[in-house]
């Protein structure tokens, strides 16, 4: 294992387990380290006052410094103690992943972080983005709670085909924008490629309109009032451009609800409008009555058309409790009711998520079909039936029989057996020398051996993923691409070196540093460098040393001068200094 575990991990199932990867701590520079403290200080200043209350107080408690990026173990621990855990990934995952891992209380955290010329914002997750703006929330439990419900439904969301293609296309745009050196014409033809993506989804999947709500609380939500609404979404807390412009008269402030579900977004835009909640409880009514739309409750023959355009592994559940899992593949329907569905490739039965012996992919190799409903002229549905019912009917033991169903299947063959669940329905039915037909077309026939008909007369669920995660080989996930590391180089490393040194200094585990010959290197040979003369600033400060602040104010003017679009950046850094954060 490349990773520290601990009791909430341990209970992870291993498909989950593929995305994790080391957090690699020591790879991480003295700048990198910068870029976090310059974030942090900025965010906090600023945050203190804009910030739901919890997030202050979670910054304490999920022990997060404002001066060191946090280390994964050490969050552990802590946040072990809200029954909570977190897991280095690379980039972006797939959405019901991500959401899965929410679902067992695990934060995600992408553990790389932004290129100091991305400081404001990157559109690749980070760990300023997961660390900073998703941990410190967690530790309000009503939004903790909403966090762990949230991810529980999430996964169980259908996507279409064409979601997973669009996750491919995000996740290769955010590697190529983050990494150093990519050409603008690749990062324009990404883009668009994306654009087209986006025109072209068709009839959005409940994924995608999962997703949306996923964006709009717990990346980008406000919460309080309309007219003065504080901010509480993990991508508004990472952003120290975006958290001050949300703030603004320029972004539409809109209550929330469920139609948020319908509002889309764009990654590579500063947000239009933002939804406010009142409360976080608030956030968990909306989400189930989301729920109450999805197949997941609703069932019926919608949940099978939505599996079948898919294309993923997905379950249906029939009124009996058996659980069908595999790619489905076709749905005869009638009278707006599927009466026959059928998978193809390896499927696998369950009942109350644990797969049914004798059931698993390996004897349904080749797929599954079963009639749905009631059979035609008898008012009383197989599961429904006591045992002389079933006796009345021929369903028996031995009994050569003829059922057909409403809508036209009929199965004909000799019963060898029926399975039953706990309370005593029969959930299956099993056949020998069986013929099984629609309207004169053959859907099974004798020689592919046993047919095993499924119990139920209707379809009351439909979700994403098994039933029970044992029965199929989830072990299967491919990165396409990872994400670029920058390359070595003897110009950056040697900068690098400064910015250790400097920060060696301020943490006084080498005092003996000449900080003005630092900078005067800095000013020769890094002309276009800011971030390290304004911690020479900083320290000059603490130092009454009101020459050399001189010295590096004036440098930094000049460095505005060169480069008009990190002037903010650094005005703000000067102002944290002169006006020190307030413990």
């Amino acid at each position: 294992m490349s990773y520290e575990s601990n009791p909430i991990l341990d209970k992870l199932p291993k498909h989950l387990k593929q995305f994790i990867k080391p957090q690699n701590y020591e790879e991480y520079t003295a700048i990198n380290q910068a870029v976090w403290r310059y974030v942090m200080r900025k965010n906090v200043d600023y945050l203190s006052q804009v910030a739901h209350s919890s997030y202050v107080e979670g910054l304490q408690k999920t022990g997060i410094s404002i001066d060191h990026i946090p280390n994964m173990y050490g969050m552990n621990r802590i946040l072990k103690e809200i029954g909570w855990a977190a897991v280095a990934v690379d980039g972006f995952i797939p959405p019901s992943a991500f959401m899965e891992f929410q679902a067992y209380n695990v934060l995600v955290i992408a553990s790389d972080i932004r290129q100091l010329e991305n400081i404001e914002y990157t559109p690749a997750p980070d760990i300023i983005h997961e660390g900073a703006g998703h941990a410190p929330i967690i530790a309000n439990p009503e939004y903790a709670e909403y966090l762990r419900r949230f991810g529980e439904i999430g996964c169980k969301a259908i996507s279409s085909a064409k979601d997973y293609e669009l996750y491919d296309a995000v996740r290769h745009l955010s590697i190529i924008k983050e990494a150093n050196g990519t050409p603008q014409e690749e990062i324009e033809k990404a883009e668009k490629h994306i654009e087209y993506l986006q025109e072209n989804m068709g009839e959005p999947s409940e994924m995608a309109l999962i997703r949306n709500l996923h964006w709009w609380t717990v990346e980008y939500g406000l919460i309080g009032t309309v007219d003065h609404p504080k901010i509480y979404g993990a991508g508004l807390l990472s952003s120290i451009g975006e958290s001050a412009w949300c703030m603004t008269d320029q972004v539409k402030k809109l209550p929330y609800s469920i139609e948020a579900a319908h509002t889309e977004f764009d990654i590579t835009k500063p947000q239009p409008q933002l939804f406010v909640t009142p409360d976080f409880a608030f956030l968990s009514q909306v989400l189930e009555d989301f729920a109450n739309t999805m197949a997941l409750r609703t069932g019926g023959l919608s949940s099978v058309k939505k599996l079948i355009a898919s294309q993923a592994l997905g379950t249906l559940e029939l009124s009996t409790g058996l659980q069908i899992s595999g790619h489905f593949h076709n749905v005869i329907e009638h009278e707006g009711k599927p009466i026959y569905i059928q998978t193809k490739g390896p499927t696998a039965l369950a009942y109350r998520d644990k797969e049914l012996v004798g059931h698993s992919t390996a004897y349904h190799a080749e797929g599954f079909g079963s009639p749905i409903g009631k059979l035609k002229g008898i008012n009383i549905a197989i599961e429904d039936m006591y045992p002389r019912d079933l006796k009345a009917y021929n369903i028996y033991e031995g009994e050569q029989v003829s059922l057909e169903f409403e809508g036209g299947v009929k199965v004909e063959g000799t019963i060898i057996t029926g399975t039953r669940n706990l309370m005593g329905k029969i959930i299956l039915i099993t056949f020998k020398d069986c013929t099984v037909t629609h309207n004169g077309e053959v859907l099974f026939q004798p020689e592919w051996g046993l047919y095993d008909m499924a119990v139920g007369q209707k379809v009351v669920s439909g979700y994403n993923g098994p039933a029970d995660l044992n029965s199929f080989n989830l072990i299967t996930h491919q990165l396409t691409e990872t994400t670029i590391k920058p390359k070595e180089d003897p110009r950056r490393t040697q900068l690098e070196q400064y910015y250790q040194q400097i920060r060696e200094y301020r943490e006084g585990t080498n005092t003996t540093i000449s900080r003005n010959k630092v900078f005067q290197a800095i000013k020769q040979e890094y002309p276009e460098d800011w971030l390290l003369s304004v911690e020479l600033y900083e320290l000059a400060k603490k130092s009454n040393d009101h020459d050399f602040q001189a010295e590096i104010l004036a440098h930094l003017e000049q460095v505005k001068r060169n480069n008009p679009k990190v002037g903010h950046l650094i005005d703000d850094g000067i102002a944290l200094v002169d006006a020190p954060l307030v413990s």
